[in-house]
């Protein structure tokens, strides 16, 4: 059987639904295909922080794009997505990181990112079960969270309504020149075809440097206002920027029902989704380190998942070099959550022919053909 459509997306977690629901906007006849469920993949083992990073100009740039969009949407988003505007309190615990508390306000604050600096007691007062002794902090009010498998839903639902077609449970077993082949012998041929399979996008598109991270997450049963912000130490910066080796940092998120989601951690080059008891060992220690009450709280479910890496830590964004039928979206590693809206607005800007709202040249699939990112 053959179906035909203009885009064909393979992939239906929050970068794959955030496409549709760009496309749909934009009266684009649209098919998501997926092997499983919607929000089954690495959208369910993110924690749903939406978030401005600025690890890079482009990453900025990507993630506050992001972040606007997600405020326009949050009125429209029913109460499944548990939308919450917490905000992220960067964690200093001693004076040298006072200072990138400092550098990262001053950036900020240029680009208009509202910030607050905290001192030792306003953090102390922010946070009442913070341990003693940390120097401070840095409050970015405009973050949020939410629940991303549900807000994956909200997006594909809407796109549904525009006219988009939905088919799950139907494992891709190739792409490229136009069309999607999957398991039971179904081919849609399209315009084009949107690779968002995260950490799988590799396995369709051979050739692209997107690497598989290993992440933990932990969820607590119910403790309301144990913590009132989203809560990120500034030593997981130090650890994000290594895409080789295992670590573990304090970052830890509020629920809207009172829970608190644990991370996080990091693994490379490792196979399957069992939890890694060493692993979420240290990753709990840590959270205890900076929260000794978390220590008593009961867990009522702990899980991995996989996200997709790439070396310089920004997604692949646009037409695969050896198959311009073939728009990549996949690459987000750990802001994917923040980052799938402007995704899905860039790639359906690069379909139609239209001016982006910020340069997508640092996102293009083709700067890892040029051996600078390899």
């Amino acid at each position: 059987m053959s179906i035909q459509t203009e885009v064909a997306i393979v992939g239906a977690g929050i970068v794959g639904a955030a496409c549709a629901f760009e496309l749909a906007k934009a009266r684009v006849p649209v098919a998501v295909i997926d092997r499983g469920f919607v929000g089954g993949g690495a959208t369910a083992a993110g924690m749903g922080h939406i978030v401005v990073m600025d690890d890079s100009t482009a990453q900025f740039a990507l993630t506050r794009y992001s972040q606007t969009l997600w405020d326009e949407l949050e009125s429209e988003a029913p109460a499944t997505v548990e939308f919450d505007r917490c905000g992220t309190i960067w964690v200093a615990a001693d004076e040298e990181e006072m200072a990138a508390v400092r550098r990262k306000s001053a950036y900020y604050n240029e680009r208009g990112v509202r910030t607050e600096i905290l001192d030792a007691n306003a953090l102390r007062e922010a946070e009442p079960n913070l341990r003693d002794g940390l120097a401070g902090g840095l409050f970015v009010p405009g973050d949020s969270v939410l629940y991303a498998p549900c807000a994956a839903e909200f997006l594909l639902r809407e796109a549904r309504k525009r006219g988009a077609e939905i088919y799950l449970g139907q494992p891709g077993v190739a792409i490229g020149q136009g069309t999607v082949s999957v398991a039971d012998g179904t081919t849609f041929v399209a315009k084009y075809v949107v690779n968002a399979t995260g950490h799988d996008a590799p396995r369709l598109t051979p050739g692209i440097n997107v690497k598989s991270r290993k992440g933990h997450l932990v969820i607590t049963d119910r403790y309301p206002r144990m913590i009132r912000h989203q809560l990120v130490e500034l030593g997981y910066l130090k650890s994000a920027h290594s895409i080789k080796t295992d670590s573990v940092a304090f970052n830890v998120q509020p629920r809207k029902t009172g829970q608190v989601l644990i991370g996080s951690s990091r693994q490379y080059d490792v196979a399957g989704t069992d939890v890694d008891a060493q692993i979420l060992s240290a990753m709990l220690a840590r959270a205890f380190r900076y929260i000794p009450s978390l220590a008593s709280a009961s867990s009522i479910r702990t899980w991995a998942g996989f996200r997709a890496a790439t070396p310089d830590k920004l997604p692949l964004i646009g037409p695969w070099t050896e198959d311009p039928s073939v728009i990549l979206a996949a690459g987000h590693e750990g802001l994917g959550i923040t980052t799938s809206l402007a995704t899905g607005r860039l790639v359906t800007d690069q379909i139609l022919g239209r001016t982006p709202a910020i340069s997508i040249e640092p996102y293009l699939p083709s700067r890892q053909m040029s051996g600078a990112h390899a």
